[in-house]
């Protein structure tokens, strides 16, 4: 195998994994998904999405370079159960030469509804020296090929959101909190 990959000509807008299933060691005592099985569902998606631009395990042997995950915000929308098919989306948001910012969501795989997103980034690793590291030439067209095809997408809402309690009133929950009345 050469040192170069080349994208597809055609990039799915967003990509969408295989469908996957729900293992059963996966179902929390609450019935459900346990939150850190989204996160495998996603990864494995990203595994399939990622290696069409030629970062798969032949990258990694071949280059001794990889992608890691930096941060990453997820949003729960609505449980899965053990049955529920599932497929995840992708879209590439953004890169440069050293970073991928992309925008998942795990569908439930024959009726459509989102069960939970999540945005990442990722940073590109030299897997000798630990790295970070610029990708190389071809890899960098390849997500440009990508990027171009899933810009067309509508910019998810949820990009970008933060975490914390929000305050209607800070006068109202300071005398709900000390039980002071007027």
């Amino acid at each position: 195998m050469s040192d170069e990959q080349t994208a597809p000509v055609f990039f799915f807008a967003p990509f969408v994994s295989s469908t996957m299933r729900i293992e059963p060691q996966w179902i929390d005592y609450n019935g459900h998904l346990n939150m850190a099985y989204y996160h495998v569902l996603f990864d494995r998606a990203v595994d399939e999405a990622f290696e069409l631009v030629g970062l798969g395990p032949d990258y990694v042997q071949e280059r001794h370079a990889s992608y890691f995950t930096a941060e990453t915000h997820t949003l729960y929308k609505r449980e899965l159960k053990l049955t529920d098919p599932v497929r995840v989306t992708l879209q590439l948001i953004d890169f440069d030469d050293k970073r991928l910012h992309f925008y998942e969501e795990i569908r439930h795989a024959s009726e459509g509804w989102v069960s939970a997103c999540a945005e990442t980034l990722a940073l590109h690793v030299d897997m000798k020296a630990k790295k970070v590291t610029p990708f190389p030439p071809d890899i960098l067209a390849n997500l440009a090929v990508m990027k171009a095809c899933h810009s067309r997408l509508v910019r998810p809402a949820e990009l970008g959101r933060t975490i914390g309690l929000r305050r209607r009133d800070p006068s109202a929950e300071t005398l709900r909190a000390t039980g002071t009345r007027h």
